[in-house]
């Protein structure tokens, strides 16, 4: 066998591995922009225009409202009635266990429920274990804070995550050579950094107060309705750079 026959196979063998690395990119940015795509900016693709039902499918319509707002509606009923840790949060559990059912027997995606379910038994779990009414809430501000973080670093290293999804969703990779678009786009990541600002700022006092019942209100008011308000102020807004530039 001659040198360039022995070198033939570790040629090929790099460029398969060449063609795997772009094709494991290509894979996971498809599994991201599935994701973007199923979450609630998802809803309306960039250009079009946001409509009343459009933002009531990204909230998940009746369902998906029932599902986020009766388990801690719930716990705030039976918390200001009884003052009592134990029932105050295993009611919601049940409710999101029945949720979990409901979706099962009717065919529906179940992951939603699932994860609405293990979030609130979690937040369950850290109460009864401390016989503190205000640890229901503990891993709501975990959640927030993770948020928090990612959006900061995201507009650190000037890549908005606003416009990371919407990338993912157009296949627009370019936008930051757009100062219209970047301007926008790093503006509706700020909002969202604002909502969780918001949401910890007015929450953890409540927290530190021992102030449970409070706490779960806020919950209520600053938890889907806020989400709905920014997340359609961020349609609007990437709607039209988009639509400007598309004509």
């Amino acid at each position: 066998m001659t040198r360039s026959e022995e070198e033939l196979p570790a040629q090929q063998g790099h460029e398969a591995d060449g063609q795997r690395e772009p094709d494991a990119a290509a894979e996971l940015r498809q599994a991201l922009a599935h994701a973007a795509q199923r979450s609630g900016f998802g809803r309306v693709a960039p250009g079009e225009r946001p409509t009343a039902q459009a933002l009531w499918a990204a909230v998940g319509g009746v369902r998906g409202l029932v599902e986020s707002l009766l388990p801690g509606f719930l716990f705030l009923v039976v918390y200001t009635i009884t003052a009592d840790v134990t029932p105050s949060v295993l009611i919601p559990v049940a409710v999101a266990v029945v949720f979990v059912l409901v979706r099962a027997v009717t065919r529906s995606p179940i992951m939603p429920a699932v994860v609405g379910l293990v979030g609130i038994a979690l937040s369950a779990g850290l109460a009864l274990w401390s016989g503190r009414a205000e640890e229901n809430f503990l891993l709501g501000f975990v959640i927030n804070a993770v948020w928090l973080v990612a959006l900061l670093v995201s507009l650190a290293v000037r890549r908005p995550l606003i416009g990371v999804i919407t990338a993912l969703l157009t296949g627009d990779h370019a936008w930051r050579s757009d100062p219209a678009k970047r301007t926008v786009l790093t503006v509706t990541t700020w909002l969202w950094v604002g909502l969780f600002s918001l949401r910890l700022g007015v929450q953890v006092p409540l927290y530190l107060a021992e102030q449970a019942a409070a706490l779960a209100a806020t919950k209520l008011l600053m938890g889907l309705p806020l989400y709905a308000a920014v997340l359609w102020v961020t349609w609007l807004m990437v709607r039209a750079v988009y639509a400007r530039r598309a004509d």
